[in-house]
């Protein structure tokens, strides 16, 4: 690869990826936040996320730091919980829009 379009194309392939990846860990995330509600275990687990924050780092080969690593993945968890919890609380109102989804947020409804 040496073009510009060349490693566009290569970063829109990875986000494609990505996005399939971050939806499949989300999905795993739901499942573990049923167990958790049958278990009548809270949602927030501050040593499990430390682990999973931990595991992140350790796995890193760069370029990117570890604290952004860390940032990522802080984020990633964040978007994880929000999605158990409205799992956990369909009727509640959500903040973006009525599906939650990114078309809701956007205003299509394709």
């Amino acid at each position: 690869m040496s073009t510009l379009s060349d490693w566009r194309r290569r970063i829109d392939e990875i986000d494609k990826k990505l996005v399939a990846l971050l939806n499949e860990r989300s999905h795993c995330a739901l499942e573990i936040g049923k167990l958790k509600q049958a278990a009548k275990i809270p949602l927030y687990q501050p040593d499990r996320e430390n682990e999973v924050l931990a595991n992140a780092e350790h796995n890193n080969a760069g370029p990117l730091t570890d604290a952004a690593i860390r940032r990522l993945f802080e984020r990633i968890i964040d978007e994880a919980r929000a999605a158990e919890r409205d799992a956990m609380h369909p009727d509640a109102a959500h903040r973006d829009g009525p599906s939650g989804d990114r078309q809701s947020r956007e205003g299509r409804n394709e």
